[in-house]
């Protein structure tokens, strides 16, 4: 499993200068699930995107592999893929056919085999009924498994979420915490759902851009509800 290192790494606003985003973190992460939660603003999506170089530190570093994700960001990106709260931001082609098989253009260049492989991928996560729908005409549950569908065709070693089932109903948050269950990958991913956060081995809560607490579900919950709710 990839190892992830964050050595005194944090993130300053862009608006107000000095201000932090993120406050210097050290962190190793290996647990091949780990959820992070917080409030709305507490850093939650920017600590994500610093794992695949999408966010850069202004101090410290970040290293996937040995691999530090400022100097070697295209590297990276290709261990570590990254899902979108908002899949139209990351749907870039017609259908959900059509983006699978641009995931797979670089390494399946014959058309026929990409076409082939995207259709095994799509029915592997039951979305091969939708294939052909424009994405428009999908839910937004529908579009979010679409992009995660895209991320997955290229084998990244690192699956990273930015609240993955915010659009998704019952049935497919269910639905979805099912396909994280079994993927081989190493999966980190924000959730205001704490059913979902207690899937993971280990949980992070983010607040104010420091971590508050790092630890099994259980006890990382209870200590993010006393924050949240102002209760011991």
């Amino acid at each position: 499993m990839p190892r992830i290192s964050l050595h005194n790494a944090s993130v300053l606003s862009s608006e107000v200068p000095a201000v932090p985003i993120l406050h210097p973190l050290s962190l190793e992460l290996t647990e091949d699930r780990i959820a992070v939660i917080g409030a709305n603003g507490s850093g939650k999506s920017t600590f994500l995107r610093l794992l695949n170089g999408l966010a850069r530190p202004d101090s410290g570093t970040v290293t996937v592999d040995g691999l530090d994700t400022a100097r070697h960001g295209n590297k990276v990106r290709r261990r570590v893929g990254f899902v979108f709260t908002d899949p139209l931001s990351q749907l870039v082609m017609p259908t959900g056919r059509d983006d699978v098989e641009l995931s797979l253009r670089a390494s399946l260049p014959r058309r026929g085999e990409r076409r082939a492989a995207a259709e095994a991928r799509l029915e592997a996560m039951g979305l091969l009924a939708l294939a052909d729908r424009s994405i428009y005409d999908l839910s937004g549950g529908e579009r979010q498994l679409m992009a995660l569908a895209s991320v997955l065709a290229v084998d990244p070693l690192v699956l990273v979420a930015d609240e993955p089932s915010t659009l998704l109903d019952l049935r497919n948050t269910a639905r979805l915490r099912k396909i994280f269950a079994e993927l081989p990958q190493q999966v980190i991913y924000t959730t205001h759902d704490l059913d979902f956060a207690a899937d993971a081995a280990r949980v992070l809560v983010i607040d104010g851009g420091r971590i508050v607490y790092d630890g099994a579900p259980g006890a990382a919950l209870a200590a993010y509800r006393a924050l949240a709710l102002g209760v011991q």
